[in-house]
């Protein structure tokens, strides 16, 4: 399966947190997230994981991830 930009969307990591610069479902700014070290690392291995985003509990399927973007199921872009 081939993702396309449609379905990524940005992160970035400051220390060990991971922040979402605009939520993709509620366009909250600079989210804080819950997820853990070791889920990013399943996440680059390509081990499916669950993001609930706590501003507005949004679900990102993260199907692959890499030092810059999310790769989901869902299309992100585009859609508003």
């Amino acid at each position: 399966m081939k993702i396309t930009f449609e379905y990524t969307w940005p992160y970035e990591r400051m220390m060990n947190d991971i922040y979402i610069a605009e939520c993709p479902f509620c366009k909250s700014d600079n989210v804080l997230t819950s997820f853990k070290e070791e889920q990013m690392e399943l996440a680059k291995e390509g081990v499916k994981q669950r993001l609930i985003m706590p501003c507005c509990h949004g679900k990102l399927t993260i199907l692959n991830a890499d030092d810059d973007y999310f790769y989901t199921d869902e299309k992100l872009r585009g859609q508003q």
